[in-house]
């Protein structure tokens, strides 16, 4: 799981540029910016950006995504005990990847997607990517001792779960959502709703 120094170093810079256009987004809007004040920020050049990207739609998208770091990754494997459950390994690997920090900004990313359609199939990329890394990192940590068609049902069971909650279909109160004083939501909150999650899992369904 160990990556090299190069590898780290782009996936770096891919992050910077990323985050930045994410964050410019927020602030200006998507038409109130452009490539060369993403690249001016990282201090990076436009062909640099166009290694890593097509479009500012692509990074703004991939901007959302908060996710651990191979360090993290590698400290959760030393921490799980030999007998952990696939479902078990899921467990913590969703409660490090999903943190308040990224459904928030995902969250931003949908309400960004509404008022600018054209980020709808970036935002439908990044969950994708999102969903795939949790995939080979299950698949790294089972180590093997569970049928393939398993672990991707587990993880598409969670994540296909995650989606319509992420774009506010279900009446969850995501982390960081202030409640109103006049505000009698049954909403469940983000924690409940994914312990809620895993306790079917648990049964069976």
């Amino acid at each position: 799981m160990k990556r090299t120094l190069r590898h780290l170093k782009k996936e770096a810079t891919e992050k910077a540029l990323a985050g930045v256009a994410f964050n410019l987004t927020l602030e200006h809007g998507l038409d109130g910016f452009t490539v060369e004040d993403i690249v001016q920020q990282v201090g990076c050049s436009r062909r640099t950006f166009a290694n890593y990207f097509t479009c500012k739609e692509e990074a703004v998208a991939l901007g959302a995504l908060s996710v651990p770091n191979t360090a993290e990754l590698e400290h959760l494997i030393t921490q799980l005990p030999d007998h952990a459950t696939l479902l078990e390994i899921m467990y913590e690997l969703v409660k490090m990847q999903l943190t308040s920090e990224l459904i928030g900004r995902l969250h931003q990313l949908v309400i960004l997607s509404r008022t600018y359609p054209v980020l709808e199939p970036h935002y439908l990329a990044a969950m994708h990517r999102l969903q795939t890394q949790a995939q080979d990192t299950l698949l790294d940590l089972s180590n093997g001792q569970y049928d393939e068609i398993y672990t991707y049902l587990l993880i598409s069971a969670i994540y296909g779960t995650v989606l319509p909650l992420i774009e506010g279909r279900l009446n969850v109160r995501l982390p960081g959502q202030l409640i109103a004083a006049n505000d009698a939501s049954d909403a469940v909150p983000f924690e409940q709703f994914m312990e809620t999650v895993f306790d079917h899992l648990r049964k069976g369904f």
